[in-house]
């Protein structure tokens, strides 16, 4: 299988294009308004259908209320429903049960211990993301840039596919291919956001397209 190669936060019709056409597999709307990459739900609905049938479209969601989820599904029928926040394994089946799409839950990881829910909610169907712990006083929970040690997903059952994330950039997305691929695991994807920016919430087209080779170069 191809590794996916996910662009998430896009706010803007060129650098989605961008992000299309450098071959994304999968592009993410953001739906948590204190997120410097927030789409309010006209914008997004018209991103969404930019890029529907180029690209997975991902919902990016923060403990969201069921209502809210059914708004923000209707305006942009996603093909997924990222969970980025403290959402339980049974919300996280609500979420596929509102939604009718497949299920990312982001789990913030910075120790081995930290690896624990990850196989609870691989068995519940949704796919895992990986992601780096934000800083405590943080006010969104993804795309701060800073990775983590990836030596630590050691301890990650070689039978759980997941995505990963978390300061991932187009200078350092091989080595973490590489890296994680040496421990034996089932990397099925890389996701970026603040990596490919020229300020918080600012996609530089240029960076897209060098996120995306380099993950080819190495997956």
């Amino acid at each position: 299988m191809r590794l996916r190669v996910k662009i998430c936060g896009l706010t803007t019709p060129d650098t989605l294009a961008a992000a299309l056409d450098a071959g994304a597999d999968m592009i993410g709307l953001v739906f948590h308004p204190k997120s410097p990459r927030y789409a309010a739900l006209p914008l997004a609905s018209r991103l969404a259908d930019q890029a529907r049938g180029r690209a997975d479209i991902v919902a990016l969601t923060v403990d969201m209320p069921p209502a809210a989820l059914r708004e923000v599904c209707a305006a942009t029928r996603p093909d997924w429903v990222q969970l980025h926040g403290r959402e339980s394994v049974a919300g996280a089946a609500q979420a596929r049960e509102i939604s009718g799409a497949k299920i990312l839950k982001a789990i913030g990881v910075a120790t081995r211990d930290d690896l624990a829910p990850i196989a609870a909610f691989h068995a519940a169907g949704a796919l895992p993301l990986i992601d780096a712990k934000p800083p405590k006083d943080a006010e969104y929970p993804g795309g701060h840039g800073k990775p983590f040690d990836w030596t630590i997903l050691a301890g990650l059952s070689p039978s759980v596919p997941f995505i990963l994330s978390g300061g991932l950039t187009p200078e350092n997305v091989g080595d973490a291919i590489r890296t994680v691929r040496a421990l034996g695991l089932r990397l099925e994807g890389v996701d970026v956001s603040s990596g490919v920016e020229s300020a918080p919430g600012v996609k530089d087209a240029a960076r897209i397209r060098a996120f995306v080779a380099a993950s080819r170069a190495a997956g």
